[in-house]
């Protein structure tokens, strides 16, 4: 009896590291804000310990001189090996293996059709705008409504997207914006066709009123569609702890949204040079009603080949809650419109600041500011009527900083995986802020109606877009581990709304400044919020490193 006891004993002590092997692997994994270590460290971590428990227990085992071993103790440790290999080789591939790789696919396709019509018209707008007159009031006006309305109606169009499911808010949202779309086209083309065009009397124009209301719809709609992908969408069909396949589903997404921004800048620019721009106009309000129809039928197909997991709302309550909460009397009822409007505003702000990773939001919402050395509607005008670039150099422009963006995607990998998630935030920081304190040199000691300095200064704008995008990406996987998919939403688009007070706020000195020759101030603003942005977090991740 003692014999077999002592037996027994040895089987338990080399079986025992394989235990609380498997014991750890079934632990869910820790959120990547949690430290600076990446997945692959920590799986390496794990199999150090094992070796040194089977290590120490294959010891332990020597110590009983007094029961010889047995003959087939080897076989039993090879077993052992092979088994533990065998889980490892498992729990890689669950984290490296999306939950719904199938629907992930088509969900791409859907943003790639998406974004191409996006991309398309946020090129084309701006253009057009900007040849109604050669100043920035109408583009600042324009974009200082819509950010205005994205800051107001942000929170509450967040918290709507949390209680409905996620196929009806998504499929609403794109007939909106689509709607929208074509009505500002129809808005554009009339004043263009207007005899007389005074830029102080906007604000009695019947059209252009309209065109305010629809930018402004546009741009909630292109808002909460793209919160619920980066924060909603992706996670459920990747996988929340699966964090590799997180990470490859963020970087896919944002290869294929810079893809499209390089494709819809490079279109609009071929169209622009072959037709007039009435005729542009009218091709990109025809692309975007003839793509709704086929974003409609690839959500669908995403949703089948997800089991139904779209089908669901965001939020833990029931439909028949939701129902109750959110009925049709609601939309009638202005009061309680405004009421759960300043709730959700409210809500949003409180679940915002209890954020565990607030100061890696503060930062994006600092580089939301600048708002000048970027391409967007101010660089398109500065550089349409000051620097006298044709459309298809403007398109070269902007695809050639979307190129830059899509190289980010790679690089921020591996980034990540030598330094860690936060030092890598820092390194693209750094790497954004340097080339425009560089360019803005350049813009008050050169001249800009010379080449060399014209193109000196674009070109290190298009290097700051590989900064820019390298944070992007590390830092929505930062928010992404650690806000709960009930909470996506709320806070994605309360974030999105304080980061478009941001925007409003420089849109609002563009407008007072709607000169062009005044771009210079808007220069310096967005380089001292870069630079800002980039202090803040390199003291934030100094704090840290010294309490961890």
């Amino acid at each position: 009896m003692a014999v077999a006891f002592e037996l027994n004993k040895q089987y338990h002590l080399l079986l025992l590291p394989l235990f609380s092997l498997t014991n750890r692997y079934r632990s869910p994994s820790l959120p990547l804000s949690r430290g600076s270590t990446s997945t692959r460290s920590r799986l390496n971590d794990y199999l150090i310990s094992y070796k040194c428990s089977l290590r120490l227990s294959h010891v332990h085992c020597k110590s009983h001189n007094s029961i010889p071993f047995l003959p087939n103790s080897n076989s039993n440790s090879t077993s052992t090996s092979n088994t533990t290999s065998l889980l490892n080789l498992q729990h890689i591939t669950e984290l490296e293996e999306p939950a719904h790789p199938h629907a992930l696919f088509v969900f791409y396709l859907s943003c790639f059709v998406g974004n191409i019509k996006e991309n398309l018209w946020n090129f084309t707008w701006p253009c057009a705008i900007a040849m109604l007159h050669p100043t920035l009031m109408p583009v600042a006006c324009v974009a200082f409504f819509s950010k205005l309305a994205i800051f107001i109606g942000g929170p509450l169009i967040g918290n709507l997207m949390d209680y409905f499911p996620r196929m009806h808010s998504y499929n609403f949202l794109n007939q909106v914006k689509t709607v929208a779309q074509v009505i500002s086209g129809v808005m554009i083309i009339h004043a263009l066709g207007a005899a007389d065009f005074c830029v102080s009397s906007l604000q009695t124009q019947t059209w252009f009123f309209v065109l305010l209301l629809a930018m402004s719809a546009d741009k909630l709609a292109s808002l909460a569609l793209g919160v619920s992908v980066e924060r909603d969408w992706v996670v459920m069909l990747a996988g929340a702890k699966r964090e590799i396949a997180l990470a490859h589903a963020n970087a896919t997404l944002s290869r294929v949204d810079l893809l499209c921004e390089t494709g819809g800048a490079w279109l609009f620019a071929v169209l622009l040079s072959k037709y007039d721009l009435v005729t542009c106009i009218k091709i990109a309000c025809g692309i975007s009603a003839c793509t709704l129809p086929l974003l409609l039928v690839l959500n669908k197909a995403a949703n089948h080949l997800s089991l139904g997991v779209l089908e669901q709302s965001p939020s833990r309550s029931s439909p028949r809650s939701c129902e109750k909460s959110h009925s049709s009397d609601w939309f009638l009822n202005p009061k309680k419109i405004v009421k759960d409007g300043l709730m959700a505003i409210k809500q949003g702000w409180n679940e915002y600041v209890n954020m565990p990773v607030l100061p890696a939001s503060v930062t994006y919402v600092l580089l939301c500011f600048n708002i000048a050395l970027a391409p967007g509607s101010l660089m398109t005008t500065f550089l349409t009527h000051q620097a006298g670039l044709n459309p298809y150099m403007l398109g070269l422009f902007s695809g050639s900083s979307a190129l830059f963006g899509i190289l980010a995607t790679f690089v921020s990998a591996s980034l990540v995986r030598r330094l860690g998630i936060f030092k890598a935030g820092a390194v693209g920081l750094l790497s954004q802020a340097l080339p425009l304190i560089t360019a803005a040199l350049i813009y008050w000691t050169e001249p800009m109606s010379q080449g060399t300095s014209l193109a000196s200064f674009l070109a290190l704008i298009v290097l700051s877009r590989w900064g820019q995008m390298s944070y992007s990406v590390i830092g929505l996987q930062i928010i992404q581990t650690t806000v709960h998919p009930s909470k996506a939403n709320l806070i994605g688009t309360t974030e999105n709304s304080i980061a478009s007070l941001a925007e409003l706020v420089m849109m609002g000195v563009a407008m007072l400044a709607s000169d062009v020759s005044h771009f210079g101030l808007l220069t310096v603003l967005s380089v001292c919020s870069v630079v800002a942005a980039t202090g803040f977090y390199c003291h934030w991740l100094e704090r840290t490193t010294s309490i961890i």
